[in-house]
């Protein structure tokens, strides 16, 4: 039932896009004072509604909130082009949306870089895998980030997106005019200031402050904090999941405000965002992660055999704690020591966001050329500061890099707008990073025993194979 229905709604949009081309060549918009319209381009606009509304009956027979917002984007378009003087007046579905998401930002932000890094506190104990660990997980979540960047202003993909005059006039606040204002700006002086104003960078760092002073407390007295930092970013997730029951409303909204204002061409610039991010993601796998498994002797036909199950539950599901346990047991039975893998995956869900990180520079990226604003070098230093910062200990959670890419364009007061029409494409998106992100922390385990002199030359019998 489910299949007939999806493909019911693929060929209706099918004979509504041939009417739609027999009508002219381009879609006509319904006339607001009631004048009649061309038979065929009314019977395209029928058809194109007819294919939403069976697509809308796939979302509620699959019970998928990634269809009911795909519904929300093809839905708010269409309204948007059939009716644009009333679309004009639904951009409060989107604002209410956007402000639910603000008031996750900070508390989110606290709970999951507290909990990363105290939660962490017997790296004291297992001394120098814990501070290689660290170090590989930050150079390589770095060089991910700066792929992303140097890739979204290769393909310039937010260039073809234009916004409204209101969305579009909105000042940049990107970066400081002296290196001494930049520093000391990152800092704060009230951190229910730096919550109020959307500075996320302050937000980082009072965290992370808080959570090494955390680390230095007692084991006893800290366990109670500890267990209110748990308790608050696990409520924030759920905060969140609920949050994005609305994104369909939302993203119908602000859609159908944008289109009302600037036509659907405005939607077509996400293909080349789409096709740029998985470029970049195919890049980095080829160029970053399979240089280091080379340089780190991992035999990498069995690795990747060991993998391919893990990254494809990754894949399928955009979760990375749904591949955790079946990656846990593939990288012990692959030859890793229990120990190790116990204690590398775990860290690097938090560290090592190698998918998310290229996805996060992209997006933000995308939003300012979206914007049409130009950013000098050092106004793009300062956002994937902010970014590399700020997306530590969000892994596993559904839809939580847009979180960080709004929270990060908030505080650099970058238009809203073109983050909606991410919405609409962030489940292919979120099935990429998180595979990336799932193969990312499989071979840190592996490069990290090798490191250790831990990874033996044979793992249960098989020779070992270097490719």
């Amino acid at each position: 039932m489910k299949n007939r229905l999806l493909l019911a709604a693929v060929a209706a949009a099918t004979v509504a896009i041939a009417a739609s081309l027999f009508a002219g060549g381009h879609v006509l918009p319904l006339s607001p004072s009631g004048e009649s319209l061309p038979f065929a381009a009314l019977a395209a606009t029928l058809l194109r509604w007819l294919a939403i509304l069976l697509i809308a009956a796939y979302a509620a027979s699959r019970r998928s909130l990634t269809a009911w917002i795909l519904v929300g984007l093809l839905a708010g378009a269409e309204f948007g082009h059939d009716m644009p003087s009333a679309a004009a007046k639904l951009q409060f579905l989107g604002t209410i949306f956007l402000r639910l998401i603000k008031v996750i930002i900070a508390p989110l932000l606290f709970g999951t870089l507290v909990v990363g890094i105290a939660g962490h506190a017997d790296l004291k104990k297992v001394g120098r895998l814990g501070i290689k660990s660290l170090i590989y997980f930050e150079v390589v979540s770095t060089i991910a980030l700066l792929i992303g960047w140097a890739a979204i202003n290769i393909s310039r993909a937010g260039e073809g997106v234009r916004l409204p005059p209101a969305a579009a006039a909105e000042p940049l606040n990107a970066a400081p005019h002296t290196a001494t204002q930049l520093i000391t700006d990152i800092f704060p002086e009230n951190i229910a200031k730096s919550v109020a104003e959307g500075q996320v960078l302050q937000v980082v760092i009072f965290s992370i402050l808080f959570a090494m002073a955390l680390v230095l407390v007692p084991e006893a007295k800290r366990r109670p904090m500890l267990a209110f930092a748990e308790s608050l970013s696990e409520t924030m997730f759920k905060f969140t999941n609920l949050v994005m029951y609305a994104a369909p409303i939302g993203v119908f909204g602000a859609v159908a405000y944008t289109v009302g204002h600037l036509g659907l061409g405005v939607l077509l610039p996400l293909l080349k965002l789409l096709a740029t991010m998985y470029v970049a993601l195919v890049f980095f796998i080829t160029c970053v992660l399979f240089p280091i498994a080379l340089l780190a002797r991992v035999p990498v036909k069995r690795f990747l055999r060991a993998v391919t199950e893990p990254v494809t539950i990754a894949f399928a599901t955009a979760s990375s704690e749904a591949a955790l346990p079946r990656a846990m047991e593939q990288m012990e039975s692959f030859g890793v020591p229990r120990e190790t893998v116990a204690f590398v995956l775990p860290t690097g869900y938090s560290f090592n966001l190698d998918g998310s990180s290229l996805y996060q520079s992209l997006a933000l990226l995308f939003i300012a050329q979206a914007a049409g604003i130009h950013l000098t070098i050092a106004q793009q230093a300062i956002m994937l500061l902010t970014l590399l910062v700020s997306s530590k200990g969000t892994a596993g959670v559904a839809r939580a890099s847009l979180v960080i890419v709004f929270a990060a364009a908030s505080s650099f007061h970058l238009p809203s707008e073109p983050l909606f029409l991410l919405f609409g494409i962030d489940q292919l998106m979120d099935m990429g990073r998180t595979a990336v992100n799932v193969l990312g922390n499989c071979l840190a385990c592996v490069v990290i025993a090798r490191w250790e002199g831990e990874f033996p030359a044979r793992a249960h019998g098989s020779p070992e194979v270097t490719a």
